[in-house]
């Protein structure tokens, strides 16, 4: 019924969001404060949370895991239980308005029934998180590695725990209240340094702040890490197959530097892709690993202009053209429309579902 409902309205998915925070902000007036000055991509992102909660209902296992990240995250707002209650209210007030004689008693159930367990699951890991609700880190180092991509280099104030492959949200000074998702292009390390890439996006708030305004002895807070992107051990089966899209390489970056200190590394197969050659900012750098990991193997992709030894096309094209890639746990990490049509054509070629991780919330 869930998704039955959300899709009779997910053409006016836009117009739904900005009923819900002005709902919102009725109900409950002391949320404002807790949000930029401009909603827009607030209100985006309620939708693609909307509709990852949509698609994952009946994979309540990864649900619970992602709704508790975000849970913790949220302390750092100091959200309490009026809040949750109100953002019940106000969501249930916009479905209602526009599902219009299709709300029923029975789907008004489900989506009452649906929100109970995302609040309780959210207020119980905020609950039992004894850590801080957000870190400051100060800027060590910016520098430009392309026309369009910086270099950030910070260090925070006490150890953020995270793993390899996972992202942290982030507030910069120049843009107060506006949170973006950044992926650490590093493993852990004991000092507390993490290194970002960020791209310089048109219309993007913080990435233009960030590319072109901060300057070492900034200060920045971050949230707690999410995500599932990450390889340990234990967990990986057998061989590996990565897929990064422009700064979408970043998380995997992070994971080969923490494979690099493995004593027997999984074979890897990393895809690199970019619109164009000079998108591909970190390929130099992936070359020099590859060349002294025997166990790495790395393929340029870009849809215009070509490099030795790369592919041309998509992403999704140039893996699949590649081979079946049976046996093969699979990483994605890009921008959403990348990260969809990339994991649609995996899966078109028989590939199961529980062998593919990616985060949906990565990019803004």
């Amino acid at each position: 019924m869930i998704r039955e409902s959300f899709a009779e309205i997910e053409s006016e998915a836009d117009e739904l969001a900005q009923y819900f925070y002005g709902a919102l902000f009725v109900v409950a007036p002391d949320c404002r404060d807790l949000f930029p000055v401009t909603m827009a991509t607030q209100r985006s992102r309620l939708l693609r949370a909307l509709v990852y909660v949509v698609q994952m209902v009946d994979r309540p296992d990864e649900l619970v895991t992602f709704l508790g990240q975000l849970g913790r995250d949220h302390r750092k707002f100091a959200v309490v239980s009026r809040h949750y209650d109100a953002v019940g209210v106000a969501l249930i007030a916009a479905l209602k308005r526009f599902l219009k004689e299709k709300w029923t008693a029975e789907v008004e159930s489900a989506w009452t029934s649906a929100y109970g367990l995302i609040a309780k699951a959210m207020r119980e890991a905020a609950q039992a998180e004894t850590g801080p609700a957000a870190w400051s880190a100060t800027v060590l180092e910016h520098r430009r590695l392309s026309r369009d991509v910086a270099l950030v280099k910070v260090r925070t104030e006490g150890l953020l725990p995270y793993r390899a492959g996972g992202y942290v949200s982030v507030e910069v000074p120049q843009r107060p209240r506006f949170w973006r998702y950044l992926s650490p292009a590093n493993a852990p390390r004991g000092d507390g340094q993490l290194t970002f890439h960020v791209r310089a996006v048109p219309g993007g708030w913080v990435s233009g702040s960030i590319v072109n305004h901060t300057r070492p002895g900034d200060v920045w807070r971050l949230g707690p890490a999410m995500g599932v992107l990450n390889v340990r051990p234990t967990s990986t089966k057998g061989r590996l197959l990565m897929i990064g899209g422009g700064t979408g390489i970043t998380p995997l970056l992070a994971i080969l530097d923490d494979l690099s200190r493995w004593k027997r590394n999984p074979p890897v197969h990393l895809f690199f892709g970019g619109r164009r050659p000079e998108d591909l900012y970190a390929l130099e750098e992936l070359r020099r690993l590859a060349s002294t990991s025997k166990w790495l193997t790395v393929t340029p992709v870009t849809e215009q202009g070509a490099l030795s030894g790369g592919d041309r096309g998509t992403l999704a094209h140039a893996v699949t053209q590649r081979g079946t890639w049976e046996n093969h746990d699979v990483l994605v990490s890009g921008s959403p429309p990348m990260i969809q049509a990339t994991v649609a054509q995996l899966l078109a070629r028989g590939i199961d579902l529980e062998r593919i991780s990616y985060d949906p919330f990565t990019l803004d």
